[in-house]
């Protein structure tokens, strides 16, 4: 089963084809294909599917879903510590 995972926009680097951005998986930094979203911003969270940010989703939805993930075992317990809401 594929699934799509969100994760916080860290950094954006336009100066490519496609535009590229680093984007954080719960503590994990990868590169993603940001150019489907042109409106997205440092900070944002995205919806990625095999290395494609495919949607942008709000920071409340990110987390509930990056929590499910944990709770189900598909994330390390202390993965994302940063990512929980202040």
């Amino acid at each position: 089963m594929c699934l799509a995972v969100p994760g916080k926009v860290m950094g954006i680097d336009r100066s490519v084809v496609p535009v590229m951005g680093t984007v954080n998986f719960a503590g994990v930094e990868k590169q993603v294909c940001l150019d489907w979203l042109p409106e997205i911003t440092v900070g944002d969270y995205v919806i990625v599917h095999v290395g494609f940010a495919l949607s942008k989703v709000d920071e409340e939805e990110a987390l509930e879903t990056l929590q499910m993930l944990r709770e189900m075992g598909d994330l390390e317990d202390d993965a994302g510590a940063e990512e929980k809401p202040s």
